[in-house]
């Protein structure tokens, strides 16, 4: 019996005597950079040499929208999209691809085909807790062939800003297009510009939402600016899931009367 409690008395002296408050592995007494986080990988000196957590980041977005005017023409015409969306993080910089296929009709009007493609490099500064900034530029590749001469690479630049108090966040957006596209007989192009203003609110845990006024230039010179107001609504399922709602109002006869978009991707 003499032997057991001995045995256990030598253990609890060895346990007691080897403290590891960071839990990186390496004793208190040869912990030369102490408290590094769990997600740190240390040395025999319990010191970092290499992070366990990523910097980079993914998500893929896939959904579809519905909209009831062909921007040109000012006609009625019923437009199905279906969009595939790739998001990549890296620190302050994101950068975002975006392709879509439609599908179009009216009584006088068919036609389907992929939607003109986007790719856009964002960088965003955290100029305080309450106040983000981001600076965006991209390109327009021209993958819709509409045969009116608007087979160019266009080019935009955009400045986003957020700003968070007393539970709403205040949001703001400017941007503008340069369209180098060819006149044609009966088209005539124009650059862009386009302003974005709203407020949103997290409204639990998972579920942000935010409403907002967008004008933008319609790429047509003889075409009545674009409106809407649209009601913007985002759900986190999980760390990895989330969805996506956008309703708009048209208020202007350039405008679908309404847009409507659902999506859903997966962050990783």
């Amino acid at each position: 019996m003499w032997r057991i409690s001995f045995l256990l008395l030598f253990i609890s002296k060895v346990i007691y005597a080897y403290e590891d408050a960071d839990l990186d592995g390496v004793e208190d007494a040869y912990d030369q950079c102490s408290y590094t986080p769990l997600t740190e990988l240390v040395d025999s000196s319990g010191c970092t040499i290499q992070s366990l957590v990523s910097y980079h980041h993914y998500d893929i977005i896939v959904g579809g929208s519905f909209s009831q005017l062909d921007y040109r023409t000012n006609e009625l015409t019923d437009t199905y999209n279906t969009e595939l969306q790739f998001d990549y993080y890296y620190k302050s910089f994101s950068l975002q691809a975006v392709v879509s296929y439609f599908n179009s009709n009216s009584e006088t009007y068919s036609n389907r085909g992929l939607n003109d493609s986007y790719i856009t490099l964002n960088y965003q500064w955290a100029l305080s807790q309450q106040f983000q900034f981001r600076l965006g530029a991209g390109v327009i590749i021209p993958t819709y062939d509409s045969g009116l001469g608007n087979e160019a690479l266009d080019v935009s630049v955009s400045a986003d800003f957020t700003y968070t108090a007393g539970g709403f966040t205040l949001l703001g957006r400017y941007g503008y297009t340069l369209i180098n596209d060819t006149d044609i007989e009966e088209v005539v192009y124009q650059n862009t510009h386009a302003l974005n203003a709203g407020v949103g609110v997290n409204l639990s845990e998972h579920f942000y939402s935010s409403l907002s006024y967008y004008r933008s230039d319609s790429i047509y010179v003889d075409v009545e600016a674009l409106q809407s107001i649209s009601l913007y609504s985002f759900y986190s399922f999980d760390l990895h899931w989330f969805g996506i709602a956008n309703y708009a109002y048209g208020l202007s006869d350039s405008t679908s009367n309404h847009y409507l978009s659902l999506k859903v991707g997966y962050y990783f």
